[in-house]
């Protein structure tokens, strides 16, 4: 079962691609990952590396503290 923190920043990405018209897909791509495991990140059913979600950050054109919940 997801934690509390993998669910915020799951959502969090989830709400910033959609509000930016992106499909899972092309934020994968743009990071040099694979859809599915983006998807999880969503989902908040993995947890990214800090240099992942870096890559995640730069590709969808944010700051950490758009998407961190502390």
């Amino acid at each position: 079962m997801p934690d509390k923190t993998s669910l915020s920043i799951g959502r969090k990405l989830q709400l910033i691609r959609q509000d930016k018209r992106l499909t899972q897909a092309e934020v994968a791509k743009r990071a040099g990952t694979k859809t599915n495991y983006y998807a999880k990140l969503e989902r908040g059913e993995a947890v990214a590396s800090l240099k992942m979600l870096e890559k995640v950050i730069k590709a969808l054109g944010i700051k950490s503290s758009d998407v961190l919940p502390f």
